[in-house]
């Protein structure tokens, strides 16, 4: 059965006020998370007035992504669904069963492969299937791009214009310095997360020509005694300070737009710490809807619609389009997977 049409999908945030407590609370549902923390976690949204810019920058990019694809005769219709708010998975499987639609191809928002980034939208695609009933429409996923040459050449781009001159990334008190979200240890064991994203900017800094570069973690969560990745991003600032570093590049690599955790610890936490410890601080934008993502979102359609090459630079191959059995285990004893 060919592809009938194209669905997006997301983490979702909530676009006014009223919606952030509800928001926050299908976030963390079935986690026993203290009203505290998510009081504290809810402020981060009210101070940007309720509004997660993460749905608006994922429809910006589904309408240039699909103006790319009419332009290349794929004319599929695009649909949008999130994990955790409007417009929410069931609903935009229901709407695409009013339209009489059979087999989408998904694209999920997350380049790297673990269980929040990968399993866990199979997981919530599964579920919205079986609240729509028999007639929901057959899913399947597209595979994760980290070492995509588009992907690769749209992050050097964005350096590159942050910088002004590739000069200022090999000066020895100049450090380049990726960021991703950290997760638990034991989820990280059940995956390739931090393969992946070390591949991704060891390929960037080849790219660039940079010859030192860290991977580090931010938005840690969860009880102090459950082992995260690390090092984190803020005490990082510190080590790197003392080592003689007087300027940072930071990318967030493990990021794809600049939502609500970026704006807040980067562009606070992180600046904030900067200023106290005296480092001076160059955040580089997300890829968000950079030319080259366009594209390479397109040529990952393009690769399951009309059978194209698939691409994939530096020492690994293109990554699984079919997820096994075992990918992207929770890491969580006795957890259950439906997918």
């Amino acid at each position: 059965m060919k592809f009938d049409s194209i669905l997006f999908v997301s983490f979702g945030g909530p676009e006014r006020r009223d919606d952030v407590m509800p928001f926050l609370r299908n976030v963390v549902r079935g986690k026993r998370v203290p009203d505290e923390r998510l009081d504290e976690v809810a402020q981060h949204y009210y101070d940007l007035d309720g509004v997660s810019p993460l749905n608006q920058q994922n429809r910006e990019l589904i309408e240039l992504v699909g103006h790319e694809l009419r332009s290349q005769a794929i004319d599929l219709p695009i649909f949008f669904g999130n994990r955790n708010w409007h417009p929410l998975l069931n609903d935009t499987l229901s709407e695409m069963v009013d339209q009489g639609l059979c087999k989408a191809l998904a694209f999920v928002t997350s380049g790297f492969s673990c269980y929040s980034g990968c399993r866990q939208y199979r997981e919530n695609i599964f579920e919205a299937q079986q609240s729509v009933g028999t007639k929901a429409p057959v899913v399947e996923k597209i595979r994760v791009f980290y070492n995509h040459p588009l992907f690769i050449e749209g992050i050097c781009d964005r350096i590159e214009n942050a910088v002004g001159s590739t000069n200022v990334l090999t000066d020895d008190r100049t450090r380049l310095v990726f960021t991703a979200h950290s997760i638990p240890k034991a989820m990280a064991d059940n995956s390739d997360y931090v393969k992946q994203l070390s591949e991704t900017c060891s390929l960037v800094a080849q790219f660039l020509d940079v010859p030192i570069w860290d991977l580090v973690y931010q938005s840690r969560s969860g009880p102090p005694q459950q082992p995260w990745l690390e090092p984190d991003v803020v005490d990082h600032m510190h080590t790197i300070k003392q080592l003689g570093v007087e300027q940072v590049v930071m990318y967030p690599v493990g990021f794809l737009s600049d939502h609500v955790e970026v704006l807040f610890d980067l562009d606070y936490e992180v600046k904030q710490t900067c200023t106290e410890i005296g480092l001076d601080l160059i955040r580089v934008k997300t890829i968000g809807s950079h030319p080259k993502f366009v594209e390479m979102v397109c040529e990952l359609i393009a690769e399951r619609v009309l059978g194209k090459n698939k691409r994939a630079t530096g020492k690994f191959p293109p990554n699984h389009d079919t997820c096994p059995s075992d990918c992207c285990l929770s890491g969580q004893p006795g957890a259950i997977s439906p997918v």
